[in-house]
């Protein structure tokens, strides 16, 4: 039986997707509401598969995916999104996620996602196949930044409406490196305001406008 991890910030969302994959004989063994949970789930549960949010509190499931990988690089994952925009498929393909789901097809398209995931194949949404090898034909880039994966965690946060003490307490650090952090932040995007560091990550899709 597969074992999978289900992360997204919605209960009920998340309530319906377990039910899903339940009523298809999948079990469900963690769930988590943002990015740094899942990835502590991931950690711990040891999953076979991986199902996130790209748009996910506190760190959004792109990142996640970046530190899933490096605890376990050999954890295969589905990405599920509302965006359909090629760049985030592109980022997504090249941190090594296997699927690439829209939420407004999910269903059998997320089932056939898990077990094509599971069997170490590649599946994307019908509505994005065509779209993404046009755009591996064109080499758009993908989603990349010159942030720093820590710059991205507090970019994300700031952005979400955390104070720097506030961020320090979250990641675990002092406030004079969360507050170095910020600067260098500002410094890299030439913005010298919160609200240009939101619009930023919102750009990024780093959070939901």
């Amino acid at each position: 039986m597969l074992r999978v991890l289900l992360a997204d910030d919605h209960p009920v969302v998340r309530e319906g997707l377990r039910a899903l994959l339940e009523s298809h004989g999948l079990s469900v063994v963690g769930e988590a509401e943002n990015g740094r949970e899942a990835v502590e789930l991931a950690r711990t549960m040891k999953p076979d598969v991986a199902i996130l949010d790209i748009g996910m509190p506190e760190l959004n499931g792109l990142d996640a995916l970046r530190a899933i990988r490096r605890d376990s690089p050999n954890l295969r994952t589905v990405l599920l999104t509302i965006h359909d925009d090629d760049a985030y498929v592109m980022e997504g393909r090249r941190l090594g996620a296997l699927g690439f789901v829209l939420k407004s097809e999910a269903g059998a398209e997320l089932l056939n996602a898990v077990q094509a995931a599971a069997s170490g194949r590649t599946y994307l949404s019908p509505r994005l196949s065509s779209d993404v090898v046009e755009a591996l034909a064109a080499g758009i880039e993908p989603v990349a930044s010159h942030l720093t994966g820590r710059e991205r965690e507090v970019l994300q946060l700031i952005s979400e409406g955390q104070t720097t003490k506030e961020v320090a307490t979250t990641l675990g650090i002092s406030i004079k490196t969360a507050g170095t952090h910020r600067t260098n932040i500002m410094r890299k995007l030439g913005v010298h305001e919160t609200a240009g560091l939101v619009r930023y990550a919102i750009r990024q899709g780093l959070i939901r406008a």
